[in-house]
């Protein structure tokens, strides 16, 4: 029971990544900047955990569906595969919303005329 938490994680990632290659809304668009944008908000967000962690706001917790594996007190190896869900999943949500709303802004324009 102590990889559910991790493999929906790795699922959900797997269906984001599917939704951004049918749609090329941000590695199937251009694989080096989204690279570059998920390596960057993943250590962005681990910083992030590590002051929470340093400063006693974040606490990892017991969990039954979680593998109980730690990189280093209280940050568990689940928490860099969720960051880059996070991460994934804003662009692809982003890029996707930045995409319907060009659409529509365009539509007006080409009935008019």
């Amino acid at each position: 029971m102590g990889f559910v938490y991790p493999a929906v994680l790795v699922v959900t990632l797997g269906c984001m990544l599917l939704l951004d290659w049918r749609f090329r809304l941000f590695f199937w668009r251009d694989a080096v900047t989204a690279a570059v944008v998920t390596a960057v908000g993943l250590a962005f967000f681990l910083v992030w955990d590590v002051a929470g962690i340093a400063g006693g706001i974040f606490f990892r917790g017991d969990s039954a569906i979680a593998t109980g594996i730690v990189l280093a007190p209280e940050l568990p190896i689940e928490e860099p595969v969720f960051l880059v869900f996070l991460v994934v999943c804003t662009m692809v949500v982003y890029t996707g919303a930045v995409r319907i709303l060009t659409g529509l802004s365009r539509r007006p324009s080409e009935v008019e005329q």
